[in-house]
């Protein structure tokens, strides 16, 4: 009897609840409320399994059909309180409004309808990784296409090129063939003509056999070009696909900040009752939307914080009273969205933080010394150390030292930072930065040196671009403070954090690219040696050997399948380096002069070109390659190689001419150039060697020849 009226009344309140949606009145349960007062009283409600109707016989027999389709049951049922509101019509509902025959009831006014469905957590968290490798793998796929585009171009400059050379083959054969009839037209019968000549029909047939070679080719390279094209537009088409399946898997992923405000106002009171303190809770921004792994891992942080700022921040309430205050304190968390980020900002207006009390308790651990100048800010971040406790007697709300050691590495490993900032009497407000979403990140790609590394794009403010001069000039004054629109930033080298080791820069006059990293209330500049573009990676865990070393967040793929490290700022740029003792500076450079070498390979041949730079590459030489001159003068505007492989047969700027502009260029002239050509005559060997060219090999030629010539000039020993 008693889960039957709760049954009832559950679809009560259920009905109730419909209504209240609808904008439709509501109908007191009379009956209900009664039976339910009589179960409370124990007294047990009568109730018939079927009701009589009291009605003869002679009424029951059937007359026609239709006097039987004309009646209804429910006429002869009492209707309850319940019942009967359902029965109340809707004179709004229209007959087109009821579900027909096979539709279910649910599925009328489906747009207006919030269904819901329950998925369990593991299940999404594995949708959204498959989502990340799905763009993994389509990077790969547009970067692999990206260099099959690359060699089709390079294939229709060769078959340009083939056909060319077969058009001046033609026309030297005819004029050979022409010029030996004429002169031994005396053997020949006048009747003749040259085209009835053996010799010369066969020539005919083998250029233009070659000839029509050359335009199968060519189509066969039109059709890889379309499908190239097809293939990209496709692609396209998949990332923009693959772009909403991605939202919409982190858009379910995402969960209201509100969904903790009963359980953290309930540690508020739960504290305040425990220390005989009145404390309200205030929570602005409960609509936001976080990432559930995010909020998961935030609550421990939040709950601890909140502890500290009833246990250290509010004043009892006489003593509050006493102070002019209020006697109810007040907690305020705000949350807000700021662009792929999300700051959550706990503020309280208790008494502050006792900055000169910190201090002493750092001095007393030996952290600080006495005559240590430190800023109040500065001060502050001695309570994040373990261990660190400022209260007077040790209890189970404080005093025990940990805590907001543990808050802040927590913070630190979901790519956030913690800021602490408190005014005496006042109040202390802690600043908490974390991102959206810990699956897919923006990153900004950077190299020093041989290595490539990922900086999510949250932690930099911007880039500034300086000379190798200005910046060696930096690191050699005593102050490596840089200025830039009046914030001063301290210069660091991101090589020196990560290795210990920093090369000299004094030489070396084009541009770095510098970042501004803003972490907390300080500034950083970090000098990188180049930017290779922003790319939107997902983190990767490293596992428990690197994961531990410091400043290293995780790991991604790139689209050529190399494993980059994501770099945690907050974490490397405090630090004075990840290793102890970094090696001299001065070692450094002379094991980096000896060892990477860079020749540019100038040839229009595919074939040579890939040839020479396997063979360079397998001896740890560096190789940049140029199809013709126009492509290597274009090049060294940018960078200037060691040594020079030129050819001298190119189209649109020949081998001479290269030489000729290297030899006249006040910043080239004293670059090495060996000439590789296929012409041996003693002609174009001496015109090379008036420009200026150092070696001149023939076509093809020998590895070891090759090596030699570099060792002699580069005074290397490959």
């Amino acid at each position: 009897m008693f889960f039957e009226i709760l049954q009832e009344s559950l679809d009560a309140l259920t009905t109730m609840l419909e209504d209240v949606k609808g904008r439709q009145s509501l109908t007191c349960a009379t009956t209900l409320n009664s039976r339910l007062e009589m179960l409370m009283r124990g007294e047990v409600v009568e109730k018939r399994a079927v009701e009589r109707f009291d009605i003869e016989l002679s009424e029951l027999e059937a007359v026609d059909d239709e006097e039987l389709e004309d009646i209804n049951i429910a006429d002869f049922l009492p209707a309850t309180d319940v019942t009967a509101s359902q029965s109340v019509e809707d004179p709004k509902k229209t007959k087109s409004d009821m579900p027909h025959w096979g539709e279910r009831a649910t599925d009328v006014n489906f747009k207006d309808s919030q269904e819901q469905v329950r998925v369990r957590s593991d299940l999404l968290n594995n949708l959204v990784n498959y989502a990340g490798e799905v763009n993994i793998y389509h990077a790969r796929m547009g970067k692999q296409i990206t260099d099959f585009g690359f060699n089709l171009s390079e294939l229709t400059q060769t078959v340009v090129r083939l056909k060319e050379q077969l058009r001046k083959l033609e026309i030297e054969t005819e004029i050979q063939i022409r010029s030996g009839y004429e002169t031994e037209s005396d053997k020949y019968d006048a009747g003749f003509d040259p085209l009835e000549m053996d010799q010369y029909s066969t020539l005919q047939q083998l250029t233009r056999s070659l000839s029509e070679t050359a335009g199968d080719v060519d189509s066969i390279n039109e059709i890889l070009i379309d499908i190239t094209r097809d293939s990209e537009t496709l692609l396209v088409q998949e990332s923009r696909v693959s772009t909403d399946l991605q939202e919409g898997l982190m858009r379910t992923r995402m969960v209201r900040f509100g969904g903790l405000s009963s359980r953290l106002r309930r540690i508020v009171r739960q504290i305040g009752r425990e220390l005989g303190k009145d404390v309200e809770l205030e929570i602005e921004g409960e609509s936001s939307e976080v990432d559930r792994t995010v909020l998961d891992r935030i609550i421990a942080p939040l709950e601890h914080m909140l502890r500290n700022a009833v246990a250290h921040g509010i004043e009892k309430p006489e003593q509050r009273k006493t102070l002019g205050k209020e006697e109810v304190g007040k907690i305020k968390i705000t949350v807000v969205r700021e662009g792929a980020d999300v700051v959550i900002n706990i503020e309280d207006d208790g008494a502050g933080i006792d900055a000169e009390k910190v201090r002493e308790k750092a001095i007393k651990l030996g952290l600080v010394t006495h005559d240590a100048i430190l800023s109040d800010h500065d001060t502050l971040q001695f309570i994040l150390q373990s261990g660190f406790s400022t209260a007077d007697e040790v209890t189970q709300v404080a005093g025990r030292g940990v805590g907001m050691d543990v808050v802040d590495s927590e913070i630190k490993q979901l790519g956030g930072f913690l800021n602490i900032d408190t005014v005496k009497g006042q109040g202390t407000t802690f600043n908490i930065r974390l991102p959206l979403t810990l699956a897919i990140n923006q990153a900004l790609l950077v190299s020093v040196g041989d290595d490539v590394f990922a900086v999510p794009l949250a932690s930099i403010e911007g880039v500034v671009r300086m000379t190798g001069y200005e910046l060696q000039r930096f690191y050699d004054s005593e102050t490596s403070h840089y200025e830039f629109n009046n914030i001063e930033f301290e210069l660091k080298h991101l090589g020196g954090l990560l290795t210990g080791t920093q090369p000299d820069y004094s030489k070396q006059l084009q541009l770095f690219p510098v970042l501004l990293v803003r972490v907390g209330d300080k500034h950083f500049a970090l000098h990188v040696d180049n930017m290779l573009g922003r790319r939107e990676i997902v983190v990767k865990p490293v596992g428990m050997q690197i994961g531990a070393v410091r400043g290293i967040a995780g790991a991604t793929i790139l689209a050529d399948g190399r494993v980059v490290l994501i770099l945690e700022m907050s974490a490397l740029v405090t630090a004075e380096s990840v290793f102890k003792s970094p090696a001299p500076v001065e070692t450094v450079v002379d094991v980096i002069e000896d060892e990477i070498k860079t020749v540019m390979v100038v040839d229009d041949s595919i074939t040579i070109r890939k040839i020479t730079e396997r063979m360079l590459k397998r001896y740890g030489i560096e190789v940049m390659l140029a199809k013709d001159g126009v492509d290597a003068t274009s090049q060294l505007q940018d960078n200037v190689p060691d040594l020079m492989l030129l050819d001298i047969e190119m189209p649109r700027m020949d081998g001479f001419e290269v030489a000729n502009f290297v030899r006249n260029d006040d910043r080239l002239k004293d670059l090495p150039i060996i000439m590789i050509t296929s012409r041996t005559g003693a002609k174009h060997k001496e015109k090379a060697l008036e420009i200026g060219v150092n070696q001149y090999l023939g076509k093809p030629f020998q590895e070891e020849d090759l090596l030699h010539h570099i060792n002699d000039i580069l005074h290397t020993d490959f």
